[in-house]
């Protein structure tokens, strides 16, 4: 644990200090300004953040404005990437992120009265695109969606069809009714 700890904080410092990514000019900017070290920025950073997802007010949006940004960026940069391994990572991490959504919209009733719901939402998506090898999206992915999805393939792809058929269908009787 304390590997991969070390391993995700260096990794974070390198982000930090990597002048191709858009927040490093700002932690440059905010370093000089205080004197302290832009780690020691980031991570009062995480710690107000985390105190305002507790007791602040809107905290649902910003728990979908941190699980959605930082993916969304890394997703375009993986797209321009040559590589297909990061097209992967982040494509797994939407699949999460999307069947959760999926989720979370019935179960909004009842989640609501969980205590701590929004910083419990964003430690899981922060755990799912975190940059370690098995994320949370890995092993989402990989113990419930995948094995379901696989089972049940056949028939998914039958009623996407279904679906397809029918709307094609609609259509087509539309523009008849209109010509009639």
């Amino acid at each position: 644990m304390s590997a991969q700890l070390e391993h995700v904080k260096s990794a974070v410092k390198d982000s930090l200090y990597d002048d191709s990514k858009p927040w490093s000019k700002i932690f440059a900017w905010a370093e000089l300004q205080t004197g302290f070290n832009r780690l020691y920025i980031f991570i009062g950073l995480v710690v107000f953040t985390v105190f305002y997802l507790v007791i602040g007010y809107a905290t649902l949006l910003l728990s979908n404005v941190i699980s959605f940004l930082y993916p969304a960026y890394a997703s375009i940069k993986a797209v321009e990437s040559p590589s297909k391994d990061d097209d992967t990572k982040w494509l797994t991490y939407w699949v999460v992120f999307s069947f959760s959504t999926i989720i979370e919209f019935p179960a909004q009733v009842v989640l609501n009265w969980i205590p701590f719901y929004s910083l419990i939402k964003t430690i899981f998506f922060v755990w799912c695109y975190i940059p370690i090898h098995n994320n949370g999206s890995v092993v989402v992915y990989n113990k419930f969606i995948r094995p379901y999805f696989l089972q049940h393939q056949d028939d998914i792809d039958q009623a996407v069809n279904n679906i397809s058929k029918k709307a094609a269908q609609a259509a087509v009787d539309k523009l008849v009714d209109k010509k009639n």
